[in-house]
């Protein structure tokens, strides 16, 4: 697929183009957009989406709210388990539907103005009348396209983000709106991070999530220390491998107390890594492009000769100044190499010619790529 035209004007962003999209509402103000799409994108089927939501590789949720409260439980969850399409007050949520359905996935192209990096998964939420989740805030950005029935949101600044208490979900106590519509099919609505929101369907109705990966200053630190630790395998050569030395250590009386001059080993350890901005590059990029832990790839074969390429629709591929990173691995990569894999990160594909343009190296990798499952010939 070709990247989007990032200053072409899109019904997608109400007539606004990419740029200028994420240049006056991304991560600043609601955007509602009336005809986003001009018909249901996914064409989804509700038998099949419950489907998916029976299935133990799929992420699902099914939340109830009824006269003893709001109840929520976890999938997989067969269609024995769902409430009857005539009770009201009841959601279902499939999680991830761009792994599992090319319409999807599809549709997830259509937001990579947005860098990939940042690119979650496609939600599909089913609900019968007066269904909902509670109004809520969440802390990423998401665009809520309706594709079937109506929804009505009402959305505001939380001033009191308080929860209410003995709920299994995190519902506002105080939640004041401020704006209020109801979303037909095509309609969409855009919202920044931590903007409450309240979505209540009016009759029998789906909504589709298009959500954005937002990890926490905690998170990414504690992903990219666990590569640190595992990079700790004596690839940095000598300087890598000193060992800690303390001639000048005199006889003590309190042998359990931690020595100085071993914490400051430690630290300058630590710190040495840190600093070494090849190190943090390569680590970034390998968590960036991981894939959740509920992904797996059915193993493939060679390519056949110099044929069309295509990259799986679970793979994650990225790439920054020196490397490329396919589903949480690095590779080096410079010169027609490195212009080509990275033609194939943006596009998601590569043309038998430009595969033939690679060198035995390349080619050999997405010998390797093909046998994981991660990309196919097409």
């Amino acid at each position: 697929m070709t990247p989007p035209d990032i200053d072409a004007l899109t019904p997608l962003l109400g007539g606004l183009s990419p740029r200028a999209f994420m240049r006056r509402h991304w991560q600043k103000q609601p955007l509602l957009v009336r005809g986003a799409v001009e018909r249901d994108p996914l064409s989804l089927p509700r038998a099949q989406l419950f489907a998916l939501a029976a299935r133990d590789d799929v992420e699902s949720r099914l939340v109830v709210h009824d006269a003893r409260g709001w109840q929520l439980r976890h999938g997989p969850l067969p269609r024995r388990a769902l409430p009857p399409l005539t009770q009201p007050r009841w959601t279902l949520l499939v999680q991830g539907l761009d792994l599992h359905v090319d319409a999807a996935h599809g549709l997830l192209e259509r937001f990579r103005f947005v860098p990939d990096a940042r690119l979650d998964d496609v939600m599909v939420s089913y609900a019968s009348d007066v269904g909902g989740v509670g109004p809520h805030l969440d802390s990423y950005d998401v665009f809520l396209l309706q594709l079937h029935g109506r929804r009505r949101w009402r959305i505001g600044r939380p001033r009191d983000p308080v929860l209410q208490p003995d709920v299994p979900l995190k519902i506002l106590a105080n939640f004041q709106p401020e704006q209020e519509w109801l979303l037909e099919p095509g309609d969409m609505l855009y919202l920044p991070p931590r903007w409450a929101h309240d979505g209540v369907a009016e009759g029998e109705c789906m909504t589709c999530s298009i959500g954005f990966r937002a990890p926490t200053r905690d998170e990414l630190a504690h992903e990219l220390l666990q590569r640190l630790v595992d990079a700790g395998d004596g690839e940095d050569g000598e300087d890598g491998g000193v060992v800690y030395a303390d001639a000048s250590q005199a006889a003590t009386a309190t042998p359990a107390r931690l020595p100085e001059a071993l914490r400051g080993f430690a630290e300058a350890a630590v710190a040495r890594r840190l600093r070494d901005p090849a190190w943090l590059d390569r680590a970034l990029g390998e968590v960036l492009s991981e894939p959740k832990p509920s992904v797996w790839f059915d193993a493939g074969g060679k390519l056949a000769g110099e044929v069309d390429v295509v990259l799986d629709r679970r793979t994650r591929m990225l790439y920054d100044a020196r490397h490329v990173f396919v589903n949480g691995e690095a590779y080096r990569a410079a010169g027609r190499d490195a212009t080509l894999m990275r033609r194939l990160a943006d596009r998601r594909r590569l043309g038998a010619r430009e595969v033939a343009a690679l060198s035995a190296e390349a080619r050999e990798l997405l010998d390797q790529w093909a046998q994981s499952g991660w990309l196919h010939a097409d």
